[in-house]
């Protein structure tokens, strides 16, 4: 295997070897570019995204400053939303399913490095998979690391830190992030809090 095959494998591998270096600059090059559009460049925007990431549905929105690695390891959903200044290192794969948003300053990191000081300084790191199902809302400044997957139909509270799994249907928060309880149909009369829709629709 060559170090992109073994970064895709999930494997120590060595960033700047086999051509990594080459791919992640002619990616921060298109991110450079997409971060610097006016916000009425529509049709350059839409293009743009596209080619940076991996696979996208019909409806993409990506509020800039976005920041990635290959952005080619990155697959997003119909209706994929992401706030200002979202951040996907994506040395390993990255999928989000469909309508899922991310608040600002959502950070997902599949890069990791050895514990130990002498694999680490001799240049090891690795990449492993995160996984985001459908429905999902990430709350702002939330932190994502290697190898988590959350469920469908989840909230995580702003400012978490999700270091284990999550599984569908609740809301999670903390650092650790922690399933708080469940979503059930009792919370679908309510836009905040306590506060009730004003307003009778079919998709309520």
């Amino acid at each position: 295997m060559n170090q992109k095959e073994r970064m895709l494998a999930g494997l120590p591998y060595k960033a700047w070897l086999d051509g990594l270096s080459e791919e992640r600059e002619a990616a921060q090059l298109k991110v450079y570019e997409y971060n610097h559009l006016r916000p009425d460049e529509h049709e350059r925007r839409n293009t743009l995204i596209r080619s940076i990431l991996g696979k996208t549905g019909k409806e993409v929105h990506v509020q800039a400053p976005f920041h990635c690695d290959y952005g080619s390891n990155i697959e997003v959903g119909e209706q994929f939303y992401a706030n200002f200044n979202c951040t996907i290192l994506d040395v390993g794969k990255v999928t989000i399913g469909n309508y899922v948003l991310f608040a600002p300053n959502v950070s997902l990191y599949t890069a990791g490095h050895p514990i130990h000081h002498i694999p680490r300084n001799a240049g090891y790191e690795y990449g492993i998979a995160i996984t985001i199902g459908d429905n999902v809302w990430i709350g702002g400044n939330v932190v994502i690391t290697p190898g988590v997957t959350i469920g469908s139909n989840v909230v995580i509270g702003a400012a978490s830190v999700v270091t284990k799994d999550i599984p569908d249907n609740v809301i999670a928060v903390g650092n650790p992030c922690r399933v708080l309880r469940a979503i059930t149909e009792d919370d679908r009369p309510y836009f905040y809090k306590d506060q009730v829709f004003d307003i009778t629709a079919d998709d309520l």
